[in-house]
């Protein structure tokens, strides 16, 4: 038995969601619309897709039971309130709303309706995302006490982002998300490991601010977002961490865990099978390390060269043959979509919908508007 799915939205990020889709063969795709009329045709030219001559058409056709909100994050409130009064089930790029009133309207809609409302990133549903979480229930590095997630993407703004094109041929819209701002493009890609690793955020303690108002041509006069946010969150469960999301700094897409018995590193949030490394407390350091250590302590300088530490731990099984986006976004976008149709045949609600869902939308609005002293809703 297939789930139908439709796209609302076909510009460069639904490109990741079709390359991925094969991996979902209980997924089959009805059909997609595009306010862009030439948007539209390209993609459905591309991918061989049907095109709905308007959103009303999409949400009155019986064969979608889920509807992939893929527009940009100003329209996905409405969006997502069309589909949910429709009757349909929602999955939401993030974040749920630009409000924390309006995605919490979104959650209450969906309950009442007997909907399921789910929002991405699946990142948090990858094989290196299960990999850590087995690595920590084993208390390998003991009770978990502090950790450090880094969302910097590299100086795009510097890079030749107009020339960037997505498999259909959709530009890349940088200057749109130089005005929505890095945090509420990428924190999510950290906010949904943290939350489900370590559980709700009680307290949120934030700084956002716009370091580089210059961006290039193109961008004169416009109103641009922070581009530099950070964030101190306290978990219920006792753990802190910090958040720091930037397009400036050299691109750094890793989470420090560091517990009482030791540290454990995930290279890259955005890796689907990531290298994983772990060091215990008092255990010999691999060779290659302690030579490192050696050479520098004996010439009087640091190499420009950083060694992840530990060592990597393997996973438990092969790698499976899935279809993955081109570095650097190595992630199973269709996974989230996946969870939410197993979780709707079984009558359960996936991880990521209803308050987690809701949770995470107001942490990352936080961050984003540099909260000094925020208390999220809770779980």
């Amino acid at each position: 038995m297939t789930t139908g799915i439709a796209f609302i939205g076909t510009g460069f990020v639904a490109d990741y969601y079709m390359t991925t889709l094969a991996n979902h063969p209980g997924l089959a795709l009805a059909g997609v619309f595009d306010r862009d009329p030439a948007r539209l045709r390209q993609f459905c030219g591309h991918w061989k897709a049907k095109a709905y001559p308007d959103v009303a058409a999409l949400l009155a056709d019986p064969a979608v039971a889920i509807v992939v909100n893929l527009t940009t994050p100003e329209s996905h409130y409405p969006v997502n309130r069309a589909a949910l009064t429709a009757g349909k089930h929602v999955y939401c790029e993030k974040p749920l709303a630009m409000e924390v009133a309006e995605a919490a309207e979104l959650v209450a809609l969906a309950a009442a309706r007997g909907l399921v409302l789910a929002s991405a990133p699946a990142n948090a549903l990858s094989d290196a995302h299960a990999h850590c979480a087995a690595l920590l229930a084993s208390g390998v590095i003991g009770t978990p006490r502090l950790a450090y997630a880094e969302m910097e993407d590299g100086p795009v703004f510097r890079d030749n982002w107009r020339s960037w094109k997505s498999r259909s041929g959709a530009p890349w819209p940088g200057v749109h998300e130089f005005e929505i701002g890095c945090t509420l493009e990428h924190a999510g890609y950290a906010t949904g490991w943290l939350v489900s690793l370590f559980g709700p955020v009680d307290h949120v303690a934030a700084f956002s601010a716009l370091t580089f108002p210059d961006k290039g041509p193109g961008t004169e006069g416009l109103r641009l977002a922070p581009d530099f946010s950070t964030g101190c969150l306290s978990f219920r469960s006792g753990l802190t961490a910090r958040l720091t999301c930037g397009l400036a700094a050299p691109r750094d897409r890793s989470l420090t865990i560091v517990g009482d018995g030791g540290v454990l590193v995930v290279r890259d949030l955005w890796d689907n099978r990531s290298a994983i490394h772990v060091e215990r407390w008092g255990t010999r350091k691999p060779l290659l390390h302690r030579v490192f250590e050696r050479l520098q302590r004996s010439l009087g300088r640091t190499f420009p060269l950083r060694l992840t530490a530990g060592r990597a731990v393997p996973y438990p099984e092969k790698a499976r043959p899935i279809a993955l986006p081109a570095y650097p976004s190595r992630i199973d976008f269709v996974r989230g979509i996946a969870a939410q149709a197993e979780a709707i045949a079984a009558g359960r609600a996936p991880v990521f919908s209803g308050t987690m869902a809701l949770h995470l939308t107001d942490i990352v609005l936080a961050l984003n508007a540099g909260l000094a002293d925020h208390r999220p809703t809770s779980l």
